[in-house]
């Protein structure tokens, strides 16, 4: 959709640069002239609508579907298919004709589907814009559509609420949000109205502010709104998507350069063919239509075909293992990526908060025991809002859920102790004092439970927990540990407990939280998935380099990837500031060395996968946020995640995680290096074929024998031999060891490690033996010489494709029945090629003659020299390795 030219607001150019969390509440207001106490006026607020357009994410114009699918058949080996499939209908072929088209259509189809994946991805992010919200004009609440609301509007947030606009915090009450989706952060981030002092700040720690799209998980708050629409921060990641360039994949890289070489050499050969036969004397009609037949044989249109089969393929298998192949080409480009730059929340960690350590009596703990203080156990299960919804699953704060399973794991399930020790009252957490108390009664009279940050805690104790009875407390050395733990990227927090005679007057906070007695740390985190390290683990071990790019604390985000081995102790961690003040040139002389890069915002995200690009490297990016959604557009394999994902990541990315498991993605790896070897193999086997075709052609002249095909004989031989035994390489098991073999290089040619020797020698032995049939059948006055050499031709290319199943591996190891689509498609080759031999109404289509049967194990002998020779290829390349 179009945004229509709106009237310029006098204020609207000053307001995209201003710098909103470092102003107070006041300063705001009177910048958008708008009274806090009653809001803007109705004709104001339309004025403003008319000025600054709806609050909406708005869509590019893009090409109509008509030019879409037209677009789709300008690339060069499209062309070159459809000049040949006219060429074929041309001479009679129709059976050509119509398999080239076919080809052709569904390379449209496919292509064409795939130009409307930017839209869908801007269309999910306007799906994020809450419909209607809560808003103070003219000194009233009203209900307001989200679309309607302008800079100025004073919105109303309660737990439960997207924040519609971006919004400077008037006043909040204990309200929290969720910004995981746009800033990585894995725990809601406790909203305050006080005013920042860095200029540079994140948004992650923009706290006097909320943004479009996110969250309000807890309390309330008012906001007031300085960004709508393409103005804020979800608009400007909208902008970024919709200025995405599709990135081609190495397998269309290399074989658009192939296609086009190909053609050119093909039409050159034929050409000399073409004059070398008029000036032998040969009929002219007769060697046009050889040399059209040649050229149409000798270029592999089943090439396409092979590849969307093999890649529809492997996306079938990965579905069966959760994961969804958005875009066909994605499977394959994961054989290639060199680098995965991976979003740490909900990706990497489990994106739930778990107490991993406990400093208690002066040790540190790692995990709960059931010998920790009773009182310590009490105060995780108590001192808690955290509760058991019907299916009996905790719910509540990610950090209450964290201590109350905790209490759980040690045999503390709060739901049973507060039978027991009810709660009489308490002192709720915020955000000034960072403490949270709760008082209960139990046999013994009344207890309070104190938790809260070290800093704010520990000046309440007197004293310290030991088994012993209570020891005095050396502050200090309690806070030097909190740091310690801090550095590692722990959340820290303090507990402390004491004992009441009798029962405090109601709100009195400062009877319940003095003379503590402090029972211990506890350090949270959003644990590493289980799996995660492994797959880290295999990544490396096939060349892969992980790379964490987080929105979360640098100390956080180096303690997972220390974890997860993606990163080591002497590793750097690259913020977010620190990108922002270096250079391209210094970023990029660096950006193949850092592995963590914390407090990032989308645009930087964008520039490190770039920048990785830059250098040559194939980038896989995955996430789940709408903040990874322009990184997912632009890499080349963009990944997002299904279950926790938002819709923006999974429409802008390639592939989604069903299951979101970091580990699918290695699967996705080693079925795409797969696919990369089977479609290698059947170039190699076509071309072989058909460079042998092109050598029989060429070479029988120089040697004085005639002809030694007809136009139908090199058709037949291209219809059955790339065909169905083409197409069953697709299926081929994958290859010993292909995990632990590093990528192929990006620019490496797909003709590579040997590849070009092998067509052109397999080539030419397989037209020596063809030639050599035609020359003993011809020396001895055999009429049917020129059908020796179409079935030598033709069952040579039969051993051949048997052979290069594997690089290495023997077929006789392998056995003739691990690939039975392949084995079948030789033996219905082998059965046709008889029928045309054999069968009397045949003979006069193709211009054979039946053998006879000692003529026929002639032919069978010499075809088998092509598979023995292959074979022996294989065994010297063992011995070399």
């Amino acid at each position: 959709m179009q945004a229509t030219k709106k009237q310029e607001h006098p204020e609207k150019s000053k307001r995209f640069e201003t710098p909103w969390h470092l102003l107070e509440p006041w300063q705001a207001a009177a910048w958008l002239k708008v009274d806090p106490e009653k809001g803007l006026d109705h004709e104001e607020s339309q004025r403003r609508l008319d000025a600054f357009g709806p609050n909406m994410i708005m869509e590019q114009r893009r090409r109509g579907p008509m030019r879409m699918f037209i677009g789709q058949f300008t690339d060069f080996m499209i062309i070159v298919l459809i000049l040949a499939g006219i060429v074929s209908g041309l001479i009679g072929e129709s059976s050509d004709t119509i398999a080239i088209a076919v080809i052709v259509v569904l390379n449209g189809v496919i292509g064409f589907i795939q130009e409307f994946r930017a839209e869908r991805a801007v269309a999910a992010l306007k799906r994020l814009a809450s419909p209607t919200a809560q808003v103070l004009r003219g000194g009233s609440i009203q209900t307001v559509a989200a679309r309607d609301l302008v800079p100025g509007d004073l919105v109303l947030l309660e737990a439960g609420n997207v924040v519609p606009a971006d919004l400077k915090l008037l006043d909040v009450a204990r309200l929290k949000v969720e910004e995981a989706a746009l800033t990585g952060e894995s725990l809601p981030v406790e909203k305050s109205r006080a005013v920042l002092r860095e200029l540079e700040s994140p948004l992650g720690d923009r706290r006097n502010m909320a943004y479009k799209g996110t969250i309000a998980t807890y309390g309330r708050g008012l906001g007031m709104i300085v960004a709508t629409g393409m103005e804020t921060e979800l608009g400007k990641i909208a902008r970024l998507l919709s200025q995405d360039k599709e990135s081609k994949t190495p397998l269309q890289q290399r074989l658009a350069v192939f296609g086009k070489r190909l053609a050119l050499l093909v039409l050159t050969i034929c050409a000399i063919i073409f004059a070398v036969g008029l000036l032998r004397g040969e009929p002219p009609v007769l060697m046009f239509l050889t040399a059209v037949s040649l050229a149409v044989a000798a270029i592999p249109e089943a090439l396409p075909a092979v590849s969307t089969v093999s890649l529809a393929l492997g996306a079938r298998r990965m579905v069966q293992k959760n994961a969804l192949i958005r875009r066909l080409p994605a499977v394959e480009t994961l054989g290639s990526v060199t680098f995965i730059c991976s979003d740490k929340t909900g990706t990497l960690t489990q994106n739930r908060m778990q107490a991993e350590a406990f400093y208690v009596e002066e040790s540190m703990r790692e995990g709960i025991a059931q010998d920790f203080p009773p009182p310590l156990l009490h105060a995780l299960a108590l001192n808690n809002d955290a509760r058991r919804d019907e299916q009996g699953i905790v719910v509540g704060d990610p950090t209450e859920t964290a201590l109350y399973e905790a209490a759980v794991r040690a045999g503390y399930d709060g739901a049973e102790l507060v039978k027991t020790m009810p709660r009489l009252d308490e002192v709720p957490f915020d955000s000034e004092r960072k403490l949270m108390s709760t008082l209960h009664q139990d046999d013994s009279g009344f207890v309070v439970y104190t938790k809260g940050a070290p800093e704010n805690l520990l000046p309440l104790c007197v004293e310290q927990w030991h088994a012993s009875g209570p020891q005095p407390l050396a502050v200090e050395n309690v806070m030097a540990t909190a740091e310690q733990m801090a550095a590692q990227g722990l959340r820290v927090l303090a507990l402390a407990w004491k004992r009441l005679a009798e029962r405090p007057s109601p709100q009195s906070g400062d009877a319940l939280e003095s003379g503590l007695c402090f029972l211990g740390l506890v350090g949270l985190m959003d644990p590493p998935r289980p799996e995660a390290k492994q797959a880290v683990d295999l990544c490396r071990s096939a060349g892969i380099v992980p790379v964490m790019i987080t929105g979360d604390h640098p100390a956080t985000a180096k303690a997972i990837a220390l974890r997860l081995g993606i990163a080591d102790e002497d590793s750097e961690v690259l913020t977010g500031q620190d990108l922002a003040n270096m250079s391209l040139e210094e970023f990029e002389q660096r950006v193949n060395s850092v592995r963590v890069y914390a407090r990032v915002a989308p645009e930087q995200k964008i520039k490190i996968v770039q920048a990785l690009q830059d250098k040559g490297e194939f980038v896989a990016m995955t996430g789940d946020g709408v903040n990874d959604a322009p990184a997912l557009g632009i890499a080349n394999i963009g990944v997002s995640m299904g279950k926790i994902g938002t819709d923006v990541a999974r429409e802008a990315s390639h592939m989604v995680l069903l299951d979101d498991n970091f580990a699918t993605i290695v699967t996705a790896v080693r079925e795409g290096r797969r696919i990369f070897d089977n479609i290698r193999k059947f170039i190699k086997y076509a071309l072989t074929g058909n460079s042998a075709e092109i050598w029989t052609l060429f070479l029988a002249p120089f040697i004085g024998l005639p002809i030694p095909l007809l136009p139908i004989h090199i058709l037949w031989i291209n219809l059955v031999t790339d065909g169905l035994p083409g197409l069953a390489l697709a299926v081929e098991p994958e290859e010993r060891g292909i995990m632990q073999r590093p990528p192929r290089p990006p620019q490496q040619s797909i003709f590579a490690e040997g590849m070009w020797q092998h067509i052109l020698w397999v080539g030419l032995l397989m037209a020596g033996v063809s030639l050599f049939a035609q020359g003993w059948a011809y020396v001895n006055d055999s009429p049917r010489w020129q059908s020796m050499v179409f079935t030598v031709l033709t069952l040579s290319q039969m051993g051949h494709v048997l052979a290069i199943r594997s690089d290495r591996v023997s077929l006789f190891r392998q056995g003739l029945f691990s690939n039975l689509p392949l084995f079948g498609a030789v033996m219905l080759t082998f059965g046709l090629q008889m029928a045309v031999l054999y069968v009397p109404a045949l003979q006069p289509i193709f211009k054979t003659q039946a053998l006879s049967l000692n003529e026929l194990m002639f032919c069978l002998g010499l075809s088998s020299v092509v598979f023995v020779t292959v074979e022996i290829e294989k065994w010297v390349r063992r011995r070399r390795t």
